[in-house]
């Protein structure tokens, strides 16, 4: 019985900090996210053009993210993506909901029921053609595009952002668009 109880309290313990640990969202150390920030000029549908690896999008290419804002303030979050070695396409449905204020890049994202992960984009072009992503740490960094590539300065200057901040921009995968979405 005193077993059972031990057991029972740290199973809650062990959801509890579970459960904590998944609202709560960071930024890497040195980055920092774009302020001020244009939330109607974000929605819409980017192509990822370079990622770090990720058990997600593992064998993915052709790969787009959709952002289309819901009427309770949160955005709905559309990835898509087609898997090469299954000869299919993928999708996942999740929502965004920012951090703090709204002019502020920095949001949390959630695929899995209450489980967030940090979404705070560091780099954005003026036209908001191109950003420069980060998750909650150095595992986790994108490139993203309005069109299926970037030019080669706007890819120097993310990569010398992304060195800037520690990332290891040499694994970084370089995402194939042979396929119509």
């Amino acid at each position: 019985m005193k077993n059972s109880k031990i057991i029972l309290i740290a199973a809650a313990g062990i959801t509890a900090g579970l459960l904590f640990s998944s609202c709560s969202v960071s930024i890497p150390k040195k980055a920092n996210a774009v302020k001020p920030f244009k939330e109607n000029r974000y929605l819409g549908t980017w192509y990822e053009i370079a990622r770090l690896p990720m058990k997600f999008e593992k064998n993915l290419n052709n790969v787009t993210a959709t952002y289309t804002a819901y009427s309770d303030g949160t955005l709905k979050v559309e990835n898509r993506g087609y898997n090469y070695k299954k000869n299919e396409w993928s999708e996942a449905i999740g929502k965004a909901k920012f951090i703090g204020p709204r002019d502020e890049a920095r949001l949390k994202v959630s695929f899995f029921g209450p489980f967030y992960g940090g979404y705070n984009v560091i780099a954005i072009s003026d036209d908001y053609q191109e950003a420069l992503v980060a998750g909650d740490n150095l595992k986790y960094l994108w490139i993203l595009s309005r069109s299926t590539s970037i030019s080669q300065s706007t890819k120097d200057k993310f990569l010398a952002e992304a060195k800037r901040i520690g990332y290891d921009t040499d694994n970084l995968i370089w995402v194939e668009h042979t396929k119509d979405r």
